[in-house]
C-alpha cells in the first residue's frame, strides 16, 4: 500500500500543504506552496490515466462497483470543490477583501481534512 509512489509523492505534497497552512501569513511562500500542490493534484489523476491500467482495473476486473472508489471519487470531488471556493476566496482576500478571511481559513481547514481522506483511500486503493 506505501510502497507506491504514488502515495510517497502524493504525501509530500501534503507536507507542503501543511507548511503552507502553518505559514499562511508568510503570503509569497503561502501561495506558492497553494498553486504548487494544487497542481499537484490537477496533474495526478492525469498521470494516472496515462500511465496506470484504469481499464483492466475498473472495467474488466469490476471494480467500478467498489465501494472505495466510489469514496474516493468523491472525496476528489469534495477537493476540487474546495479548490475552488478556496481560490475564489484568495482572490477576494488578494483585493483586500477581509471580509473572507474567516471563511478562507476554514476552508483551508477543511481541505486538509479532505485531501487527507484522498490519499488515504487512494493508498488503499493501490495495486501491489
Amino acid at each position: 500500500m506505501l510502497t507506491a509512489g504514488t502515495v510517497w509523492a502524493a504525501l509530500a505534497s501534503y507536507v507542503l500543504m501543511l507548511a503552507a497552512f502553518r505559514y499562511a501569513k508568510q503570503r509569497t511562500f503561502h501561495i506558492l506552496l497553494v498553486i504548487s500542490v494544487i497542481l499537484f493534484d490537477l496533474g495526478m489523476p492525469i498521470y494516472l490515466y496515462l500511465y496506470k491500467d484504469w481499464y483492466r482495473r475498473l472495467i474488466v476486473e469490476n471494480e467500478l462497483t467498489s465501494f472505495l472508489v466510489w469514496i474516493h471519487f468523491m472525496m476528489l470531488v469534495m477537493m476540487y470543490a474546495l479548490y475552488v471556493m478556496q481560490v475564489k476566496t484568495a482572490l477576494r482576500l488578494l483585493r483586500s477583501d477581509n471580509s473572507v478571511r474567516i471563511d478562507h481559513r476554514a476552508q483551508g481547514k477543511a481541505l486538509l481534512l479532505v485531501r487527507a481522506l484522498v490519499i488515504v483511500t487512494g493508498a488503499l486503493l493501490v495495486e501491489t
